[in-house]
């Protein structure tokens, strides 16, 4: 069995993704009075969805439609279909929450399932599920898909090492799903324990955060050559499982055929060329209970328009590279954090843990110090030299001076869930 679609081609692709725009149009608009009035402001009826084209005709959904419909916001069908709500945080102390249809949870375990099949997984496989269970669409996520699949799942939720270590080696599970944090910290305690032989893992498939290439490296050395399978993950867009980096791992393919991808400047909201840097915006083509509709993810990344070499006919987007709100502004620059991860990735001499801090001191200025762990075998006769380095490559890439400062490695938190970077305490 397959869980990919019978689609051919592309433009087998984009009439399917046509139909499923003016359903979700159509249903959103007879379904929701909060759909109703914005299409309604915008000019737009559902008959004037005659093409792809017309999806700029359609307003932009975001957080704050979530948060102005506490408790179900973008509800397009009675309460009586939904079975089921997930949350994810908000920054104004009300949740984001989401209705989800009998048809949305079976769409979600059949992408879900996908995931796994592009992997590479077989039935045969074993996986330990450490992400988190109850409200968030992680755990059960997660679950939901491994059982679609018809994989073994081992559903033992974030944290607790000693569990973890335990059930890798009594229940021997192939694949690990968890935050790439949660990976750096469990190869860690896999060395320390000198379980390395004991351990079956052969894969881990990880979200929640963006993860830098040096990250990435420590975790697969750490764990004896396991290969690493990146996975989207947002909550109103079902939750992880809307597409996943294939073995080819350039890039990650992403179900077009349950939702239209955009990639838009997060400033003037036009499309970018494929291969530049923008917004995520996703619209749905089949959710029932709570569809999106141009919803700004605030995501970052960018289209790769070339055909994968994997032959899988799904579209891909580059790798989570952060967030548009997650934006630092320093001495009147526009810094991402994930172009110092960049610069850190490409620095020989350091680990994967780093730390951003600002503040200001007595003169009235702003500072900027990097604090990150030197590699496990790196002499500390050469952080001079070291610091020389990533300042030289932060200064080149964001136009700052920052003071870089190494520690030993292993020293920096470690996180079972997602890792703080940025330390702002200018404001305090």
């Amino acid at each position: 069995m397959t869980f990919m679609p019978p689609l051919k081609s592309l433009e087998e692709l984009a009439a399917h993704q046509l139909t499923g725009l003016q359903w979700t149009v159509d249903h959103a608009y007879h379904g929701s009075e909060h759909y109703r009035a914005k299409l309604d402001q915008a000019g737009v009826k559902p008959g004037d969805i005659k093409s792809l084209d017309d999806l700029g005709k359609l307003p932009f959904t975001s957080a704050e439609d979530l948060r102005t419909g506490y408790p179900f916001p973008l509800l397009s069908v009675p309460m009586s279909e939904v079975v089921r709500i997930h949350a994810s945080s908000g920054t104004t102390g009300k949740r984001k929450v989401l209705c989800y249809s009998k048809k949305d949870i079976q769409d979600w375990a059949h992408m879900f399932a996908r995931c796994y099949e592009i992997a590479g997984l077989s039935k045969e496989d074993r996986v330990q599920i450490a992400v988190g269970y109850g409200v968030w669409t992680a755990g059960v996520g997660f679950q939901l898909g491994c059982e679609n699949f018809g994989a073994l799942a081992v559903p033992i939720g974030p944290g607790n090492l000693d569990m973890q270590c335990q059930f890798l080696v009594d229940f021997q599970p192939t694949v690990m799903c968890c935050t790439s944090s949660m990976a750096l910290l469990l190869s860690e305690e896999i060395k320390r324990r000198e379980l390395s032989d004991k351990h079956r893992v052969k894969k881990i498939i990880y979200g929640s955060e963006r993860t830098s290439e040096a990250m990435r490296k420590r975790i697969i050395e750490g764990l004896g050559g396991v290969e690493l399978f990146d996975i989207p993950g947002l909550t109103e867009l079902y939750g992880p499982g809307t597409g996943l980096e294939c073995q080819v791992h350039q890039g990650i393919h992403y179900w077009a055929d349950y939702y239209i991808l955009e990639i838009l400047n997060p400033i003037t909201l036009e499309p970018v060329p494929p291969g530049e840097l923008g917004e995520m915006v996703v619209t749905t083509l089949c959710k029932e209970a709570a569809p999106l509709i141009r919803y700004r993810t605030r995501d970052l990344t960018r289209l790769l328009p070339e055909p994968c070499p994997c032959g899988c006919l799904m579209p891909r987007h580059d790798r989570i590279l952060g967030r548009s709100d997650d934006m630092i502004i320093f001495r009147a620059v526009n810094i991402y954090p994930g172009q110092i991860d960049h610069v850190l990735s490409h620095s020989p001499g350091i680990g994967s843990e780093y730390q951003i801090i600002l503040d200001n001191r007595d003169d009235g200025k702003d500072y900027m110090t990097i604090k990150v762990e030197r590699a496990e075998d790196a002499p500390p006769d050469d952080d001079a030299k070291t610091a020389q380095i990533v300042a030289k490559g932060v200064k080149a890439e964001v136009l700052v001076s920052p003071q870089v400062e190494l520690v030993d490695y292993g020293t920096l938190p470690r996180s079972d869930r997602k890792s703080k970077r940025v330390f702002d305490h200018r404001f305090e």
